[in-house]
């Protein structure tokens, strides 16, 4: 009967072992797929930085000019409200 029971303990442990081997396997798996992905990310977010690279000094001159330009609104701004009121 003792032997029977050790017998049988023994598989339940090599089944156990065996169904966790199978899932870290499986999980392995799953990490390299997503590894894959994860570095086709990275070289999308990459290469978009690469390509926007240029366009930083490009809109500090546009803000440049926009304050310029609402500067200069302003006050005609006001001279058409004062003479709409008038009007």
């Amino acid at each position: 009967m003792t032997a029977l029971l050790v017998t049988l303990t023994v598989i339940e442990i090599a089944l156990v072992v065996g169904v966790l081997a199978v899932y870290l396997i499986l999980i392995g798996h799953k990490l390299r797929v997503v590894s894959t992905y994860l570095g086709k990310v990275a070289f999308g977010v990459r290469a978009v930085e690469s390509h926007t690279a240029v366009i930083g000094p490009s809109v500090l001159r546009i803000n440049e000019r926009l304050r310029e330009i609402d500067a200069a609104l302003g006050p005609l701004a006001e001279k058409a409200e004062a003479t709409q009121r008038r009007g």
